[in-house]
């Protein structure tokens, strides 16, 4: 019997090799590129291909050991997993996650100086946190309010956009504009809103991509206002309140008496970025907490129970769509102001399922899997960048961020198979009524017993 066990195992992980190599053969096996001396011509990539088989095998055969384990576990084992951990655990560890994020850009620097340390901070630090408030932005749609939204980039293109306009055009300080940014967000959450709000399920996701789509196509054909895949350059760099981070007198460190570093400006983008995602934390864990938040559960539950008990589910889409697009916009906003130029190109379709991504990878409804989620999508994507030396070593041309969403594709599949709801699911009410005391207790304490 264990032999007939192992055979059987050792097929499934053959046949996962063999799907592998199929799906290999056109896509990575060979690749056309382009020589001034040899013209266009296909590149063989098969040892490349052999490590992909080799991998998938392994790691198919590994798995079923691993089901094989887990479903051979007894009962009361089970049942101890499932209980996780304490809410306090939880809040000492979302602390102590706080305070090493606080430490890391002066750890970093601390570690390997100022010029080794800028992409760390930059690369790792911002982009990841953009995408953690993102994913919490699209949380609220997905997640709490069960709203498929595939055009979440349209918001976020909307407010990079109105702050490049307001910052260009009007002179408006990054500081002014952050807040109109999010609130012309908001007004484009509404107005998707109301015509999506008797479509559910596909018809609704059909829609939302298709609103993102026609956001993408206007800001490349109306130049007059957006200059086209130019794009719109030379944004105005942010500030600390009116003071440059420059070397000069003027700049930050003169005005406050403090060394210069010539990161300095990454590193207050850093540090403003992960204020503005722990206040969209805070403010979405109070928002699950007030009716509002219960009843955006209740529509993700059950839209049809919801409309019997005399729920206003009009106006809980829509604030659902305000308040997401609401983040969205702020965080284009920050985008506009790191990158310092703004193109359609920045918001196509890809950023949309990176950030559902992110949400379903994550755990719909979860906070912590949201970032947990993020660190290993866009921190993996970054750490991709870092494989260029595998080109000495296969002797070939090879970009390994080509692969990034084949990638995610892969998580996403592992996913479904072994946590269908996500890293960290949360799925439970955010509020419980406190449990009734029985009469006679209560009789008896009063001395009536």
């Amino acid at each position: 019997m264990r032999t007939e066990g192992f055979l059987s195992k050792v097929k499934s992980a053959g046949l996962a090799a063999l799907i592998m190599a199929a799906l290999s053969f056109p896509i990575v096996a060979y690749h056309a590129d382009m020589d001034l001396t040899r013209g266009l011509f296909l590149e063989s990539r098969w040892p490349l291909v052999a490590i992909l088989v080799g991998g998938t095998f392994i790691l198919r055969l590994l798995s079923e050991f691993v089901f094989a384990w887990m479903r051979g576990r007894p009962a009361a084992a089970t049942r101890k997993t499932k209980q996780g951990i304490s809410p306090r655990a939880f809040h000492l560890i979302g602390f102590a996650g706080i305070g090493a994020l606080i430490a890391f850009p002066l750890a970093a620097v601390f570690m390997l100086g100022p010029a080794g340390s800028l992409k760390w901070i930059d690369n790792y630090g911002i982009q990841i946190l953009i995408y953690v408030m993102l994913g919490w932005g699209l949380n609220i749609v997905v997640g709490l309010a069960g709203l498929l939204d595939l055009g979440y980039v349209a918001f976020y293109a909307v407010g990079a956009y109105a702050y490049a306009l307001l910052a260009t055009d009007l002179g408006w300080s990054f500081w002014l504009c952050l807040p109109i940014c999010g609130a012309i967000a908001a007004l484009f959450g509404l107005a998707l809103g109301f015509p999506v709000l008797r479509l559910r399920g596909d018809y609704l996701a059909i829609v939302t991509l298709a609103f993102g789509e026609i956001t993408r196509i206007v800001a490349v054909n109306w130049t007059a206002l957006t200059n086209g895949d130019a794009g719109i350059s030379l944004l105005p760099k942010i500030t600390f309140f009116g003071i440059p981070f420059s070397k000069g007198a003027e700049g930050f460190a003169s005005h406050f008496r403090l060394p210069f570093f010539p990161i300095e400006r990454t590193i207050f983008l850093y540090y403003l970025i992960l204020a503005l995602a722990l206040l969209t934390n805070f403010l979405t864990l109070r928002l699950r907490r007030l009716p509002l938040g219960r009843v955006w559960e209740a529509l993700r539950e059950d839209e049809i129970a919801c409309r019997s008990l005399g729920i206003d589910t009009v106006a809980a889409k829509l604030s659902a769509f305000a308040i997401g697009a609401l983040i969205a916009g702020i965080a284009g906003a920050f985008f506009a102001v790191r990158q310092g130029f703004v193109s359609p190109s920045s918001f196509g379709f890809i950023e949309s399922a990176t950030i559902l991504s992110i949400v379903v990878l994550g755990g719909a409804g979860s906070q912590a899997g949201n970032v947990l989620a993020a660190i290993l999508i866009i921190g993996g994507s970054e750490f991709l960048r870092e494989l260029d030396v595998l080109q000495e070593f296969f002797g070939y041309t090879f970009d390994p961020t080509q692969y990034r969403m084949l990638l995610v594709g892969l998580a996403m599949v592992a996913m479904m198979n072994w946590r269908p709801r996500g890293l960290v699911a949360t799925r439970r009410p955010s509020i419980f009524l406190k449990k009734a005391k029985p009469v006679a207790v209560e009789l008896i304490a009063e001395g009536r017993g």
